[in-house]
This record gives structure tokens, sequence and C-alpha cells, in this order.
């Protein structure tokens, strides 16, 4: 009876060896050299400055992912749901301006008042002031546009956004967020900016090779578009007029790497008070998986795992303000995690507005 006992545990110990190595998981991982984390020191040494935000209701919606103003003086929040809720400044009089049928993670607004969002489900979209959506554009030569992320209207008409990732489409893997962690175990790099003119209905790649291509703005001039570089930690400055330009080659005349080896995740970019840039961290860096960087095969491992057990990163609250030329001047933390996945914030002269992946209400402190 003994001999079968351990007969039975060998098979058993050999299956689960054989599940661990040779089971498929969607990823194809890449060896990359991340860089050796930072820590919480120097401009972005510890501090409780996010701590204790004020919330505005959401009325059961969740994740304020987006918040902007529009010309007509409201506030304007992307949810969950699919939703685009508008309110006043302090949160009264909330309504639902539309539904996309998807997700919104980031939107902006073009001359007419017309919002331009980027929805990681269907694409690129144009919503009315009367809140009719429409599909702009949802591939590129062929190529659909499986994440769209975040977007900027230029002052000369243009739509810059991302695609975070030619790879993973929420729809076909369980939402953004698992679509995300996928991509950034990959490394693959598929991640692109892309230019939409709405004037003759064409698109253009302006950038690709990006892990994880994430929030965007301008810079004040026009010329330069500053990218989050969400799996590797850092933020580009690209030219605005640059075409299929591969960052996998590294820094060119036409691409720089503005801030590197940030201490976590960075997310959207917001322009704020006297020509700031707004930018989130959704997690804090995570020593397990910088230590997988160079070891695709752990990586892949690592996903035949229960989810449970995927080394996500604990919450912590964190969002930064940087200048054009890369210097950090603001810097708000929460270690708490209270106010969870921090992507950025909206700021006004009398108020900071955080905005949240997975929130159940937005949060508001005032601005000193």
């Amino acid at each position: 009876m003994l001999k079968r006992i351990c007969g039975i545990a060998v098979l058993i110990i050999l299956a689960l060896v054989a599940y661990l190595l040779l089971w498929p998981v969607p990823i194809r991982p890449v060896s990359w050299p991340a860089p050796v984390a930072p820590g919480y020191v120097g401009v972005h040494a510890a501090n409780e400055h996010l701590a204790g935000l004020q919330m505005i209701d959401l009325g059961g919606e969740v994740g304020p992912e987006h918040v902007a103003f529009g010309k007509d003086g409201n506030l304007y929040i992307a949810v969950a749901g699919g939703n685009l809720l508008r309110t006043n400044a302090d949160g009264s009089v909330l309504e639902v301006f539309a539904n996309t049928g998807g997700r919104v993670l980031g939107f902006d607004f073009d001359a007419a008042g017309n919002v331009i969002a980027a929805d990681a489900y269907k694409g690129l979209l144009e919503i009315t002031p009367g809140g009719v959506v429409r599909v702009l554009v949802d591939a590129v030569e062929g190529d659909p546009i499986r994440y769209a992320n975040s977007v900027i209207v230029a002052h000369n008409g243009l739509f810059y956004f991302t695609d975070s990732t030619t790879r993973f489409s929420p729809a076909d893997v369980g939402g953004t967020f698992v679509a995300s962690i996928l991509d950034i175990f990959e490394q693959s790099a598929t991640g692109r900016v892309l230019a939409y003119d709405p004037a003759n209905d064409t698109t253009r790649v302006v950038a690709q090779g990006l892990s994880f291509a994430n929030g965007i703005a301008l810079s004040e001039d026009q010329q330069s578009l500053f990218v989050a570089e969400t799996g590797r930690y850092r933020v580009w400055a690209i030219a605005a007029t640059a075409t299929d330009l591969d960052l996998r080659n590294g820094p060119s005349a036409e691409a720089r790497v503005l801030l590197d080896n940030l201490p976590g995740y960075p997310d959207n970019l917001m322009r704020g008070e006297g020509g700031r840039i707004w930018m989130g961290f959704t997690k804090p860096r995570s020593a397990v998986i910088d230590s997988m960087a160079d070891k695709p095969w752990l990586r892949a491992l690592t996903l035949r795992l229960p989810r449970a057990l995927w080394p996500v990163p604990e919450p912590y609250g964190h969002v930064v303000a940087f200048t054009e030329d890369g210097r950090i001047v603001a810097d708000l933390q929460d270690p708490s995690g209270a106010y969870p996945e921090t992507t950025a914030v909206t700021e006004t002269a009398d108020r900071l507005y955080v905005q949240s992946l997975h929130a159940d209400g937005l949060g508001w402190k005032e601005a000193k």
C-alpha cells in the first residue's frame, strides 16, 4: 500500500512540474535589462502628502481613470462601466453624459467641443456635445487598434493617441488591468503612438516599440510629445512630426528619454498649472518583478500559478509633477494605498483631482 501511495505521489508531482513548465500561457516573454530600483529617496522621498483625500461620490460608479474639465466648465469623468460622467466642479448634479459600450481611459476636447476619447475596447472615438458616439478609427493599415489608452488634441487639429499594446486586447483577456499585466510581463514592447488627422481621415504611426504605451501630453510649443512607457518605468520626449520611429533602437534625434528609472509604473499625463505636467503611478516597483526581467521562463511559469499568486505590487498612492525639461517639482504620496491605483492629477487653481483605476469615488484635495 505504501509503495502504491508513493507512486501516486510521484505521478502527481511529475504532473505538477509538467504543468508549471509546459502549460500554454498567453505571453511570449522577452528578456530585458531592468534598472535597479531607486527606492523612495531624493525628490521621491517617502511622504504622506496624498493621504486623507476628500471624496466625490460617483453614484455607484468606480474607476475615475481620467478626469478633465470641458469647455462648458463641467467636470467629465471616465469610469469603468463604460460611462462618461458629467458633474459640476464640486461633484454636484452628477449625470451620465454618454456610454461608449467599452472603457474610456483617456479623452480630450476638440475645437468644436466634441470629446475625443481613447476607448480600450473600441478605438478612437468622437462624442458630440449631445452625447452621440461614433468610431473615428479602430485600425491602422488593417492592423487593429487593440488597446487605445490616452489622447491629446493638438492646436493644428491632429489627435495624438497611444495604443498600449498590439498583443493583448482587453476584450480578449478579461479587461484592461489583466491586459496591462500580460503586456508588461511579456515585455515585447509593441506599444505605439499614433496620429489621426480628422481633415482627411488618415492615421500614421508616430513611434512604436514601447513597453505598454500609456499617458500622452504635448509640449507648450506643440513640437514634442511626452509619452509614459509604463513597462520600463520611464517617460519619453518624442518629436510630434516623427513617422514610424522605432524606439527599440534607443534614443535618437527625434526621441529621448526625459525621465528614467522611476519608482513606480507611470500612467496618465495631464497638463497642470504653471506649465507643469502631472503623472500618476498605478503601482510601486516590485523587487520580485524586476528580478525576473532577465528570466523570461520564470515569468511564463508565474502565469501558470493561480492569479492570486501573481506578484502584483500592493497599492501605494503616488503622483508627481514635472517640467518639460524633466525636473520633478511636486511629489505626493500615500504609502497606505487607501486611494488605489493613482493614475494622475487634474489640477485647477484651487483643487487637485486625483484619478484612479479602481477607486469607488473621485479623490481631491486643496491645491497649495
